[in-house]
């Protein structure tokens, strides 16, 4: 989660694109949620890291595409985790 820092400026400003780290930190994220157990506990520190540093959702729900990066897990304030497989 450290490394997704770097996206916060991003995520909870008027900053026009995220960062080259920032979409590093996305895509090593994404390579490493492998299990169901792995994506629910992303989503969970998501979701708290979200609620917490007030990320503009829509931001969010932008990063992955902006960063040309696939997600396994959608990086909504809203989302069940116990419902990610």
């Amino acid at each position: 989660m450290t490394r997704l820092r770097n996206c916060l400026p991003f995520l909870t400003t008027t900053a026009p694109s995220p960062s080259l780290s920032c979409c590093e930190a996305v895509g090593w994220v994404s390579q490493h949620a492998t299990t169901t157990q792995d994506r629910r506990d992303l989503c969970k520190c998501l979701k708290s890291a979200s609620l917490a540093y007030k990320v503009d959702p829509t931001r969010a729900k932008e990063l992955p595409d902006v960063c040309k990066v696939s997600v396994p897990v959608p990086i909504l304030p809203q989302i069940d985790c116990d419902k990610i497989q």
